[in-house]
């Protein structure tokens, strides 16, 4: 089984339905069989490199709602991230443009190590406020994972692999994905949100079983109809 997911970085409900979906899957007794591919998407494709906004005043002006009022939505967030084990600091938690992140997690797809650092660009954002645009930042998070830190510095230099990012983009927009976490099972069953655990676990299993039943047919013969056949033990002659 293939799950495709469509996600974030800066994305708060990314990273909780990430979590809940491997919660889902350790339960999953056919879990061996199932590969998790991570797909980039950019909420805010505009936003600034270096933020001149604390979060709660982004949000506010995105919403346009009050700082306070985005204060306890944020709380809010940060009490259902630590129903699944995560940290949440929205005070010190830097916004900031995603791009140059997605393009060295794609680069780490190439050396089998991108759900790796999709888990440490996600938690280097929501629990360390790391600022995850700047190149230091990514390069040493990278080199943290296993990648060469040469290869990625050269990377940051150049616009590698920026192709890789457009595509993902474009597919979430041919397929209809207006917001994430998007996730897409064997091509073919979508998944919207965060969703409850349970969730996830009812959907992985009735993918499996219906990926896996053994074909069956309907027999088309009209009713009392007599034909001719063979078998193992010989043919039966009907005229």
């Amino acid at each position: 089984m293939k799950i495709e997911v469509w996600s974030d970085f800066v994305c708060p409900f990314c990273y909780i339905g990430k979590r809940r979906l491997e919660l889902a899957l350790s339960e999953f007794k056919q879990k061996d069989n199932v590969k998790v591919e991570y797909k980039s998407y950019q909420l805010d494709p505009g936003s600034e490199a270096k933020p001149n906004q604390t979060i709660h005043e982004y949000l506010a002006e995105r919403k346009g709602i009050s700082v306070d009022y985005a204060k306890q939505m944020n709380e809010s967030v940060s009490k259902q991230a630590a129903t699944v084990g995560l940290t949440y600091n929205f005070d010190t938690m830097q916004h900031t443009n995603t791009f140059d992140a997605h393009r060295v997690a794609k680069y780490a797809e190439t050396k089998a190590l991108g759900k790796e650092l999709t888990e440490k660009l996600l938690h280097a954002y929501f629990t360390d406020s790391a600022l995850i645009s700047e190149h230091a930042t990514l390069t040493r998070l990278a080199v943290e994972t296993g990648l060469d830190e040469e290869e990625v510095s050269d990377l940051l230099a150049t616009d590698r692999y920026a192709s890789r990012v457009r595509a993902d983009e474009e597919l979430a927009r041919q397929i209809g994905v207006q917001g994430v976490p998007f996730f897409v099972f064997n091509e073919k069953y979508a998944v919207s949100g965060a969703q409850p655990k349970e969730v996830f676990v009812e959907v992985l299993e009735k993918v499996w079983e219906e990926e896996n039943k053994q074909p069956t047919l309907t027999s088309l013969d009209p009713k009392g109809n007599k034909t001719s056949y063979c078998t193992d033990e010989g043919c039966e002659v009907n005229e």
